[in-house]
């Protein structure tokens, strides 16, 4: 009987010391008041009595967000700046032991170091810098933690408050920049606008100026080839004429009338020097033989 009891109570005391420790987690366990041991996760036993677990560890990454801190930059500007710091515990027993309260240390070590960095900017460059500031803060952070068993891995500036003064100079001057670049990219739009309207309008004149000159190029061939033409025609007329006179003159010399022809041709010929605006008459000197060439021509068409 009793040895059943002091079984049972072995039994109740190795339950009770039986600890899981969950994932992402770890114990940092103390032997009559000394480190001992860290727990990983899995399944331990607590001797009662002689073992504790001194501290509970999240080894998942963190997060700390910092309120703002105020900071001087080196144009004596004073302004507001909150921070984020992303950060992991990597030795259980140096986080245990290192410090009195980490996050607190690493508070107070983010807002040194970040016055630090801040102190030796001005304010715009403060303003256009954040990834610099950000890779600073990580990297000293980093190095200042690492005997607390802590890995930063990301520092972020959350928001950068200046004074109002200051955000109102701001503010008018951004508003200056954005009138100033108005103002350019209409005088553009405006310049931009004119060359093209002036392009327009020289495109125009060279396309009127070939038209005219293909439209007289045009007329000019159109009345060159009228009067070769009208040339073609008058020269037909005449080769018909020509043609018609050497044809009647054939007929009259096989009617044997050569000199009486030859007299009648003179005849024709006083009729159109008469004809239109002559102002002058040549008479031949043998006039007084017409009416003999006359009587001779009438008999010729007597004859036939």
């Amino acid at each position: 009987m009793r040895a059943l009891i002091f079984v049972l109570i072995v039994v109740l005391i190795i339950s009770g010391g039986l600890r899981i420790v969950p994932e992402a987690c770890a114990m940092v366990i103390e032997r009559l008041g000394k480190f001992h041991s860290v727990w990983r996760p899995g399944l331990h036993l607590l001797i009662p009595f002689i073992d504790r677990i001194a501290k509970r560890i999240n080894l998942k990454e963190q997060v700390a967000d910092f309120p703002p801190q105020p900071v001087i930059t080196k144009d004596n500007v004073t302004m507001r700046i909150d921070s984020v710091v992303f950060f992991v515990i990597t030795d259980p027993k140096l986080y245990a032991y290192g410090v009195e309260n980490p996050i607190a240390a690493i508070e107070n070590l983010t807002a040194t170091t970040l016055r630090n960095i801040i102190g030796s900017m001005d304010l715009d460059t403060t303003l256009t810098s954040r990834d610099e500031i950000n890779t600073q803060m990580r990297s000293l952070l980093d190095v200042a933690t690492d005997p607390w068993g802590i890995k930063v891995n990301r520092v972020e500036l959350k928001n950068i408050l200046p004074p109002d003064a200051i955000r109102e100079a701001m503010e008018k001057q951004m508003k200056a920049e954005r009138e100033k670049r108005e103002a350019i990219t209409l005088a553009e739009a405006q310049k931009q606008s004119a060359v093209l309207t002036a392009e327009g309008n020289k495109q125009a004149a060279i396309l009127n100026a070939e038209a005219e000159k293909q439209k007289t190029i045009l007329a000019a061939e159109a009345q060159k080839e009228k009067e070769i033409q009208e040339a073609e025609g008058r020269a037909q007329a005449i080769r018909c004429i020509k043609e018609a006179e050497a044809e009647g003159i054939r007929l009259i010399r096989e009617a044997g009338a050569d000199d009486k022809v030859i007299r009648l041709k003179s005849l024709d010929t006083l009729v159109s020097v008469a004809d239109g605006k002559a102002t002058k008459i040549i008479v031949p000197s043998d006039l007084q033989n017409m009416a003999g060439i006359l009587s001779s021509m009438k008999n010729i068409v007597d004859d036939k």
